[in-house]
């Protein structure tokens, strides 16, 4: 080390920047295995290119919104519609989530619900994703199936096949 002639302390031969720099990068160096780790929970990832998600979240069981998107799905033209465009069912219902009434581990559903930015007792929520991964529309307490239906029917990749 160096000695500044009109001050007896050392002088550091790494500058402010490199300092920061180096602070900055042992953060991201102690993050990145959670980003990661959140990454590689979040059950979106696997659906890309593959499927349209529709994400039903809401705070209680009893909540109308998922009665609604049940009860047009029990219909079997609406259900046969739902498959024929690519689509997966995701609930999260007081904080318990499923894919296509199969259930997903915690860490799957927690990770699912902060890509969308979503808090499982916030307000019921209703979620398509298109298959590129981007949100197509976010609507809250009622929806019409037969509206996102048509919503599917224009996006590029539909229009496609």
């Amino acid at each position: 080390m160096t000695r500044c002639p009109s001050h007896t302390s050392p002088i550091s031969p790494i500058s402010p920047i490199s300092h920061s720099l180096r602070r900055a990068g042992i953060a991201l160096a102690l993050c990145a295995p959670l980003t990661a780790a959140l990454a590689d929970d979040n059950p979106l990832a696997a659906e890309r290119w593959k499927t349209r998600p529709v994400v039903v979240v809401v705070p209680q069981a009893g909540d109308a919104l998922l009665a609604q998107v049940r009860a047009t799905l029990a219909e079997p033209a609406m259900r046969e519609g739902f498959r024929e465009r690519d689509m997966a069912l995701y609930t999260v219902v007081a904080g318990q989530g499923s894919r296509n009434d199969q259930p997903l581990e915690p860490a799957r559903t927690r990770a699912l619900l902060q890509a969308l930015q979503l808090q499982a007792q916030g307000p019921a929520t209703f979620v398509l994703v298109g298959k590129d991964g981007g949100v197509k529309l976010r609507q809250g307490a009622s929806v019409d199936l037969r509206q996102v239906f048509a919503e599917v029917d224009r996006m590029p990749m539909r229009q496609s096949r």
